[in-house]
């Protein structure tokens, strides 16, 4: 079920895309023939005015056909005949629509569960951060030289980083002061997965890890950590600051179970962080009024589309691995398990979504570069029209395009290989 709630997630993302194209070649007067859901052979079809609208076989996208766009027409309302403007724009609308509806979801999400800000809620006295001298109610504005808009960017560029010290920028009673922190490298762990709630982490287990410390003590889904030694536990974040205190000495874990109180003695773990190096720092969260939603998720959906810039700039600079790229397999096998981890029925809705929201605004992104076969290659071929004052040939646009499809489907080919060894465990 969960692969089939994927792989419609996906294909919603991508008929949004080419229902944006189909919207505006509308508006323009462009002749539209045909408006399918799905690929492969019809099942179901039905015309309306000059437009056939197709219910096809495979639940896997969809796709616009115009009068003029694949080759030249003399029709009047061909898109081929259109301004260059009109062109770049229908070209144009399908990742903007992608972006736009992923702002849409943002606003629903966290219109519900609230959104976290740059301002420092929590601070650990025992993690770096502290001892830097960044403290409760200080805002993040800038890491190793970068701006921070959204704690996401904040956590990512952290992950990239391998420096020995870090250069943190905050904001504190309006003045901008600088920071030199030393992350920690290493974490100390019991090996479970706490629940979430409304987007924070709770002193409740999820799903325990296999072989782990939590596993061999006795520890199960549903248990309640609500002391570790004589210290009351209230949050994940509680967890993690006394164990990281602890470091692996054994402690005496309560839990609540059925009803009943249990003790375990638990050795934590020690976990080298293998991309992230850690500070001590939790955001706020934050949950007001509608507008409030509204700015955050154009934050956010502007912070994950700089992340996609970036992404790119590490790929091509060799500072993330092409075997970390995801295709569709990845991307399935990955929306599939985070819905299946969501506690209740609307948490998997909020995962679900907030999913989707991600791979929409990547999707966008990632069509407007101006890669051949990419929408954003047409959009430059044709604002170079518009300098010449002259068509490209109708051969050498095509060849471009031919090139550019087949090295995407050799990474096409490359991705899909790398997750499935991923997910068989062998990669």
């Amino acid at each position: 079920m969960r692969i089939i709630l994927a792989i419609l997630a996906l294909s919603i993302i991508i008929i949004i895309h080419e229902f944006g194209h189909f919207i505006v070649a509308k508006l323009s007067g462009i002749k539209v023939l045909e408006f399918s859901l799905f690929m492969g052979p019809k099942l179901l079809s039905a015309k309306r005015g000059e437009t056939q609208y197709s219910l096809r076989l495979i639940p896997l996208g969809g796709f616009v056909k115009m009068e003029g766009e694949e080759q030249e027409s003399d029709d009047e309302r061909a898109f081929n005949k259109k301004p260059v403007p009109i062109r770049m724009a229908v070209v144009a609308a399908g990742a903007i629509a992608n972006i736009l509806s992923a702002i849409i979801i943002l606003v629903i999400i966290t219109s519900y569960t609230g959104y976290n800000t740059t301002k420092i809620a929590q601070i650990n006295e025992n993690m770096p951060g502290y001892s830097a001298g960044i403290r409760k109610g200080d805002k993040i504005v800038e890491y190793q030289g970068k701006k921070i808009y959204h704690p996401m960017e904040f956590e990512v560029f952290a992950s990239m980083e391998t420096s020995e010290t870090v250069d943190v920028k905050i904001k504190r009673n309006g003045k901008i002061i600088e920071k030199t922190v030393k992350p920690q490298r290493y974490r100390y762990i019991l090996g479970f997965t706490p629940k979430a709630d409304k987007g924070s982490e709770s002193n409740v287990i999820d799903e325990v890890g296999k072989d782990t410390p939590a596993e061999k003590a006795g520890l199960i889904q549903g248990d309640r950590i609500v002391k570790i030694n004589d210290t009351s536990i209230e949050s994940r974040q509680d967890i993690n600051d006394y164990l990281n205190e602890n470091k692996e000495k054994p402690v005496k874990v309560t839990v609540l179970r059925n009803g009943q109180e249990l003790e375990l003695n638990i050795t934590p773990t020690k976990e080298r962080y293998p991309e992230y190096y850690a500070m001590g720092i939790g955001f706020e969260s934050a949950k007001g009024r509608f507008f409030g939603a509204v700015k955050n998720s154009c934050i956010s959906a502007y912070s994950t589309a700089r992340l996609v810039y970036y992404s790119i700039i590490w790929l091509v600079t060799g500072k993330v691995s092409v075997n970390q790229l995801s295709g569709p397999v990845g991307i399935v096998d990955y929306i599939g398990s985070s819905v299946q981890q969501g506690p209740t029925l609307m948490d998997k809705i909020i995962d679900l979504l907030n999913i989707m929201a991600f791979i929409s605004i990547n999707v966008g992104v990632m069509q407007l570069i101006p890669f051949p076969a990419l929408d954003g290659s047409k959009i430059l071929i044709y604002a170079i029209e518009g300098i010449r004052k002259k068509a490209i040939p109708p051969e050498k646009e095509a060849f471009i395009t031919m090139v550019g499809f087949v090295l995407l489907v050799a990474l096409m080919i490359f991705v899909t290989f790398n997750d499935t060894l991923r997910i068989f465990g062998k990669g």
